[in-house]
């Protein structure tokens, strides 16, 4: 199986929307501060043109962007876009286009900025894999020239789709919005697509999938999360003993494959749960546990609530 096995089979299971939010047509100095948000929520910042320094005082990451990179932040933390000049920013002046996003400007006459601001939203509860496996923030680039070889690489695919968001929010167009919220939704893949080729995430979901060795256990739990997997089983998918895989496993993930198996079937069962015609005896069996009081148990400390109190929370919330 490849990567992306393991990526289409996530976003089967949790359902991510994009949405732009804010331009920001910028002269330095300038700088940008961003609050925390809700959990459910992940806050994206696109480089169209310039420079920025980009600062998560919760990962104590300081890091600089350029033209072409873009930054995801999955656990919502709080943090900080500025020039790295150190003065005073300029005063912004906000203006609302047809489309429902905001652009926001100043006088500033130092390098200039374009930026493109918007959220990715989770459905709840599925925001728990996002921030469970997901380092707090990631940084990737939209690269225009490879060579010919690279055409069909993500960096290269990003590039073309950071092009139709630049365009589609420099205009006023009929659709805009609908279609710059599309190609947000895309942009969520693609980045996750990008961080686990180029290999260079050093843990979660990212650095397991990156990993050769490892990348055949992730794609098959996240391909059949309700077979009874062993240890030992995945072990042999990946050429591994058993405690070599648990090893590597825990070190590159920050937990176990059976702690990640098990956050796949709840996630998996909560959305079985919210068919009403579906008893909570038969979504058990679905995915994978032959005592419904044994699931009900593991549902009820993953997720915070019964099978039933989540049933009735996601079907009244429709």
């Amino acid at each position: 199986m490849s990567q992306v096995d393991w990526l289409s089979h996530l976003l089967q299971i949790i359902t991510v929307t994009g949405q732009l939010e804010v331009r920001c047509v910028y002269g330095a100095p300038w700088r940008v501060v961003w609050a925390r948000v809700a959990a459910n929520e992940i806050p994206y910042h696109v480089i169209v043109k310039g420079r920025a320094i980009f600062e998560d005082p919760e990962s104590r990451t300081v890091q600089e962007l350029v033209s072409g990179d873009i930054v995801l932040l999955p656990h919502g933390s709080a943090h900080v876009l500025h020039d790295g000049s150190g003065q005073s920013p300029v005063r912004t002046h906000e203006s609302r286009g047809a489309a429902g996003w905001m652009l926001s400007e100043n006088d500033g006459q130092g390098e200039q900025l374009d930026l493109l601001c918007g959220r990715f939203f989770v459905a709840p509860p599925h925001d728990r894999l996002i921030r469970n496996y997901l380092p707090a923030n990631l940084v990737v680039r939209a690269m225009e020239h490879q060579a010919e070889e690279g055409i069909g690489s993500a960096s290269r695919q990003l590039s073309g789709l950071v092009g139709l968001m630049r365009m589609e929010a420099a205009g006023d167009r009929a659709g805009g919005r609908a279609i710059l919220n599309a190609l947000s939704s895309v942009l969520f893949t693609l980045v996750l697509r990008a961080a686990s080729e180029t290999g260079k995430s050093t843990e979660g979901l990212l650095a397991l999938a990156g990993n050769p060795r490892l990348a055949p256990a992730i794609a098959a739990m996240f391909a059949d999360p309700a077979r009874p997997w062993k240890l030992p089983d995945l072990a042999d998918l990946c050429g591994m003993s058993r405690a070599t895989f648990m090893r590597q496993f825990q070190d590159k993930l920050g937990r176990s494959a059976l702690d990640l198996l098990t956050d796949l079937r709840m996630s998996v069962a909560a959305n079985e749960l919210k068919k009403p015609r579906i008893s909570t005896e038969v979504v058990a069996e679905t995915v994978g546990y032959q005592s419904v009081s044994a699931f009900r148990r593991v549902f009820t400390d993953r997720m915070g609530m019964t099978p039933g109190d989540w049933r009735r929370l996601a079907l009244k919330s429709e």
